[in-house]
């Protein structure tokens, strides 16, 4: 495990600890629902008896959801207590996850063509480089497997709907591969409305270029694109409804890889 490994780890324990809303297991969900947060575009297919890499996907989210619609799921993620919910959601519904502590960039727990979908949450904005986890990732996936992964819309990343300046959100980083300077301080809201400041992981810009061309060079037919979530372009500016009316934060892949 390398420095940008520890200290992330470290910081998601923080924020796990926080009980920041990705740390926090879904536990009412329903086969419907569970479909529904996993896969709004209709792309997956049936998944039960399917194996399933819940890839730096911690939190008892994502694994609850396939776990609930019959799929054999294991879960790799940075933080034992991330793992932790994964395993409470595993037993609210009565099914077995595996779960193992490791960086997205290192598979080899793993056989070769192991899984018939990896579904990569958030997360790849936490490393330098994509280039391994997309071999790692091909390398563990069945021919034909499905790659859903999500990542920060690199334009925007670094800008939040604190950097309103009564026109907009001025751009202000280089666009270019690299550490995302700004606020190091994550808000985390609770359940009773308070917010904590907690201090958050390293990220980092990955261009659409790097990301694209990482894809199509380790066999990946990109099966779809989505920018989202959608907002409100009539709430108030500054807001972060409003952000993410005029600069969506975040892109999710569909991906499959060639026979």
């Amino acid at each position: 495990m390398d420095e940008i490994a520890r200290y992330n780890k470290e910081r998601w324990e923080a924020l796990a600890g926080a009980n920041i809303e990705y740390s926090r297991p879904y536990l009412n969900l329903t086969p419907q629902t569970a479909r529904a947060e996993l896969d709004p575009y209709g792309i997956m297919g049936p998944v039960e008896g399917e194996r399933v890499l819940c890839l730096a996907s911690g939190g008892g989210q994502q694994s609850a959801a396939f776990g609930l619609l019959g799929a054999q799921v294991t879960v790799l993620d940075l933080s034992e207590t991330q793992l932790a919910r994964d395993r409470e959601a595993a037993a609210h519904y009565g099914f077995t996850v595996e779960t193992r502590q490791g960086d997205m960039r290192d598979l080899s727990p793993f056989a070769d063509a192991s899984f018939d979908i990896v579904y990569h949450a958030h997360s790849i904005n936490f490393i330098p480089n994509v280039e391994p986890v997309f071999a790692e990732v091909a390398r563990v996936l069945k021919h034909s497997g499905l790659y859903r992964m999500s990542c920060s819309n690199p334009f925007v990343h670094g800008l939040d709907e604190r950097c309103w300046d009564g026109q907009g959100y001025p751009l202000s980083q280089p666009y270019t591969d690299g550490k995302v300077t700004g606020d190091p301080d994550w808000d985390v809201w609770q359940l009773d409305g308070t917010v904590e400041r907690v201090r958050g992981p390293h990220e980092f810009r990955h261009t659409l270029s790097t990301l694209i061309n990482g894809m199509v060079r380790h066999d990946f037919i990109i099966l779809g694109l989505w920018e989202g979530p959608r907002g409100d372009p009539n709430a108030a500016p500054g807001s972060w409804n409003h952000f993410i009316a005029i600069a969506p934060p975040y892109l999710t892949f569909w991906m499959r890889l060639l026979e």
